[in-house]
């Protein structure tokens, strides 16, 4: 017979085990949970998310699937179904996902694009935790549109899963957009990043040389510009007062997208011709060790 009160104190051990990181011993708490009451599906949500931070995305799909047969109003397990079945191109099981989420999507084997917009995206969240701007492509997936910071393992164009919890904020302009992790490169992009040092810039040229980047398929930004160094708190939450007006820049060169050096010497030479930019060095960013 079922157990309920084993499985809630073997589930209730897996959330003390998940909490100081001991992964192996958690994943044995909520599977003794399920073995003490099979058909109580919190154990294999908890089993599910558990998989899902390890990117063991069968596994994450499994359970998750169960826990959604088991208790089909809970949309958090339909929804992280959705995020595994979306790391394993099952497109047809995630189609079902976020239709069970209330999100209005046909079924079909070929990926859903969706016109949601940009939103903001955490790169590598265990480590330097840099947020770009993505295009959002369906619930589970953005494509970076941002030129990363040399530091990271992404790039300009690369689609990445990411989580569905937000994690923070940023507000814009009046618009207040949510922050969401990314979890894995779905697709990574071949563009480079080419950093461009800088001794002057003339008012004006960034916007040019964006659009002659743009032109030949890439991009480029003012990373002196755009980008800020905040707190942790800030960072996973609402940005506070004491970063509104934090000088000097966080980084005074530009970042440029482009496929190739070949291609990143055209676009810098037609720009250094339009603006007379004063450019001191440029060159390719090298991907992080392990990336």
């Amino acid at each position: 017979m079922p157990d309920r009160a084993a499985a809630e104190q073997s589930n209730e051990e897996g959330h003390e085990a998940s909490d100081r990181g001991e992964t192996m011993a958690a994943e044995h708490a909520y599977r003794a949970a399920i073995a003490a009451d099979p058909e109580w599906s919190v154990p294999y949500y908890n089993l599910g998310l558990l998989y899902k931070y390890q990117s063991r995305w069968a596994e994450s799909a499994a359970m998750n699937a169960r826990a959604a047969a088991l208790s089909p109003e809970d949309q958090a397990s339909w929804w992280n179904l959705g995020i595994a079945a979306t790391a394993l191109g099952r497109w047809r099981e995630a189609r079902r996902a976020w239709r069970a989420c209330g999100v209005a999507v046909d079924d079909g084997d070929e990926p859903p694009v969706f016109t949601w917009g940009q939103t903001p995206i955490r790169l590598d969240a265990d480590g330097l935790g840099e947020v770009v701007w993505a295009r959002r492509l369906d619930p589970a997936r953005a494509r970076i549109v941002s030129v990363p910071l040399p530091t990271a393992a992404h790039r300009w164009g690369d689609i990445v899963l990411n989580d569905g919890a937000p994690d923070g904020e940023r507000v814009v302009d009046g618009h207040t957009y949510h922050v969401f992790n990314a979890l894995a490169v779905l697709e990574e992009s071949r563009f480079e990043t080419f950093v461009v040092e800088l001794a002057s810039v003339p008012d004006g040229a960034i916007a040019v040389l964006a659009a002659i980047a743009e032109e030949q398929g890439g991009a480029a930004e003012h990373w002196g510009e755009a980008t800020r160094i905040l707190c942790h708190e800030c960072s996973h939450g609402v940005v506070h007062d004491h970063h509104k007006d934090e000088a000097p820049p966080a980084h005074p060169h530009c970042g440029l997208a482009a496929l190739d050096p070949a291609q990143a010497e055209t676009i810098l030479a037609r720009w250094l011709e339009q603006t007379g930019a004063d450019v001191i060095k440029w060159y390719v960013a090298p991907r992080p060790a392990g990336a």
